[in-house]
């Protein structure tokens, strides 16, 4: 009896997510210099922003010593571990959890590589309207939050043919 084929070529996607994601981070602080001077995208709703986030969402432990760098590689391996291992598990044809899972990965392993690199996350995604702003954020950031709701989308309602 041969095994069923598992879902680790979806980590194929994954890398897409973090290829997407490093290309726009260059993009962006090539592109829009000075940090923190908005470049209109959609007038009234977005806006293509240079900011550094040396913390995590929505600049959580930004203003620690340093230490959250280390603190959050490490979190973001050990996730990135865990969701490797439920797409092993996971068989290759079911698609509504190998694909949140692999966003998921890209978008952890995007943030990772600036943390190594820069000390810090390039964020360049601003979404407000009139005086409301939402923490600016990036591709790496989408990958993760898109996978997240998919995964609990997706496990409230399970697949037709079941």
């Amino acid at each position: 009896m041969h095994p069923k084929p598992n879902a680790l070529p979806w980590l194929s996607f994954s890398l897409l997510v973090i290829l997407l994601d490093q290309l726009t981070k260059w993009w962006a602080v090539t592109a829009l210099q000075p940090p923190g001077s908005p470049h209109a995208v959609i007038p009234g709703l977005l806006n293509w922003t240079l900011a550094f986030n040396t913390g995590a969402a929505f600049s959580f432990l930004a203003q620690s010593s340093g230490w959250q760098r280390w603190f959050f590689v490490l979190l973001a391996a050990v996730i990135t571990v865990a969701l490797v291992i439920w797409l092993a598990r996971t068989a290759r044809r079911e698609w509504r959890t190998a694909l949140p899972l692999s966003l998921v990965i890209g978008g952890a392993l995007g943030n990772v590589i600036d943390r190594l690199h820069a000390s810090q996350v390039t964020d360049f995604i601003q979404v407000y309207y009139r005086d409301w702003y939402y923490p600016t954020f990036n591709v790496a950031d989408c990958g993760i939050c898109v996978g997240a709701v998919l995964l609990i989308l997706f496990g409230l309602r399970p697949a037709s043919g079941k």
